[in-house]
């Protein structure tokens, strides 16, 4: 066994090498082509059944509006009942036949239970499942006196996500429908303060990228890796040990100088690549550098977040220089959209 892997530790790199260098162009030019007549003709979702997580604000709610533009019948499910019901009565107005609120939190088995029988037992039947529910922990690993109080973020990242595909997956094999996977470029990004949010993310990436080889062709996933985007947390809205709390120079210190996305062209890439059949989206599409990045010169990343998270004038995060740079005057208005200026924001 041994001599097997001393042999392939010297084989297998130059013979992948060789090999892609044979088969990587003809298989991309075939990914083209494939991408171009899925472009052409895409999914038409009027008529079916998608149920989104986290559909009370930010991506879900922008994307519940982009499904109803498309003549989708909606389930719309958070913990926010008064908020739900606002988004689906303009889901409506934009062209939705019929969208339901279904008010559950995704940490609960049994409330994710009820969320998929209440959808088959009005609808019949589900298309899409988007696991968009999500929150973001921000606190430095090595400050935290109770590191359980950061279980949240894990909870309603991950395991909201499991629970809810685990019992739509009957269903969605029943249509050979769709799961749509809110990860983020924080599953491959180290950034800062957010350890538990990037590895929740991360947890995400794998375990639908696994479900994905499990379930074949019996149901798409589209897996989305977004930059930082216009939502409540690009307002200041993070989970801390001290629990939910709106803290916008904290904002500034992890959004950094980062260029915040808009949530409208957000969710209209995002149900656009759906409908495509995309295996992966990423938004902004430029974020995957990052990727590349963080795979070919760790080191050099990690170097430019600390100077830009972690290097402070005065020993706390908001000393941090990319926070420094975001007060320069008119720094904000050109990297973050005049929506996420105003705290004026739901903290429940």
């Amino acid at each position: 066994m041994e001599l097997i892997n001393t042999f392939l530790n010297f084989a297998a790199p130059p013979f992948t090498f060789i090999a892609l260098c044979f088969l990587l162009p003809p298989f991309q030019i075939l990914k083209f082509f494939l991408s171009v007549f899925s472009s052409v003709f895409p999914e038409d979702v009027s008529g079916k059944v998608v149920l989104i997580t986290g559909a009370s604000s930010g991506i879900g709610e922008h994307l519940a509006y982009e499904y109803a533009e498309r003549g989708a019948c909606l389930v719309l499910t958070a913990r926010r009942q008064g908020s739900l019901d606002e988004v689906a009565d303009l889901c409506l107005q934009l062209g939705s036949p019929e969208a339901i609120v279904v008010p559950g939190d995704v940490t609960k088995v049994e409330d994710c239970r009820r969320i998929i029988e209440a959808t088959i037992g009005h609808y019949g039947r589900l298309d899409h499942l988007v696991n968009n529910a999500g929150i973001i922990g921000v606190s430095q690993f090595d400050d935290l006196e109770d590191v359980t109080r950061m279980r949240p973020v894990m909870d309603i990242n991950f395991w909201g996500s499991v629970y809810m595909t685990r019992f739509a997956i009957p269903y969605l094999k029943n249509t050979a429908g769709k799961i749509v996977a809110m990860s983020s470029s924080a599953s491959w990004m180290p950034v800062p303060r957010e350890s538990f949010y990037n590895a929740s993310k991360a947890a995400m990436l794998a375990f639908f990228e696994t479900l994905r080889v499990e379930l074949g062709s019996e149901v798409k996933i589209t897996i989305v890796t977004p930059g930082i985007i216009e939502s409540e947390f690009s307002k200041g809205k993070v989970w801390t040990e001290s629990g939910m709390k709106v803290d916008q120079e904290l904002r500034d210190v992890q959004v950094n100088v980062i260029p915040v996305a808009t949530v409208e062209g957000t969710a209209k890439s995002i149900v656009r690549s759906v409908c495509r059949g995309d295996r992966y989206v990423t938004v902004p599409a430029w974020f995957k550098v990052t990727y590349f990045l963080e795979m070919l010169c760790p080191e050099v990343l990690e170097w430019a977040y600390r100077l830009m998270f972690l290097i402070s004038t005065d020993s706390t995060p908001t000393g941090a220089m990319g926070k420094h740079t975001v007060d320069f005057p008119g720094a904000k208005e050109m990297l973050y959209p005049a929506g996420i200026q105003s705290a004026d924001i739901k903290r429940k």
